[in-house]
């Protein structure tokens, strides 16, 4: 198994590493692409456990995801193991954008880099809401720690 590159997600302060299954695989024998994007869900949800606003069913404000991208740069195949990085480069008003990165253990490289918007929601009313000023506070210290886990 190649040694990772930490450079490679260097900026990333919430990751995590997850075994590629095989059937993760479709019938061109690569990672499916729809996989990827658990991958980056399986990351943003560790970022909120980070920021600690996820507390099961939401009933009053929390977040839901607006739009989301893949761009797939290397096939991921079983056996495998990857390393899904997020990180908040930008916070607005009541949204702020997810960046995701996919390393490959066995490649040892980047096999894909994805972002999503998310929008601070309250459930209750069904309509956006300005984000917590706990939910600022939060991403700023998730941020600044460059702490993996």
């Amino acid at each position: 198994m190649a040694e990772r590159d930490t450079a490679a997600l260097e900026g990333f302060p919430v990751q995590l590493t997850l075994p590629v299954r095989w059937g993760d695989m479709d019938a061109f024998a690569h990672v499916n692409n729809t996989v990827y994007f658990q991958y980056f869900e399986s990351a943003r949800i560790a970022y909120f456990e980070r920021m600690g606003i996820i507390e099961g069913t939401p009933s009053g404000a929390g977040p839901i995801l607006a739009s989301t991208q893949c761009r797939f740069r290397a096939p991921v195949t079983y056996p495998d193991t990857v390393t899904v990085g997020a990180r908040i480069p930008e916070v607005g008003d009541d949204r702020f954008r997810m960046e995701y990165a996919v390393w490959s253990e066995r490649l040892a490289t980047v096999a894909a880099k994805g972002e999503g918007v998310v929008v601070s929601f309250d459930y209750a009313s069904g309509s956006k809401i300005p984000l917590p000023e706990a939910w600022r506070a939060a991403i700023a210290e998730i941020e600044s720690s460059q702490l993996t886990g």
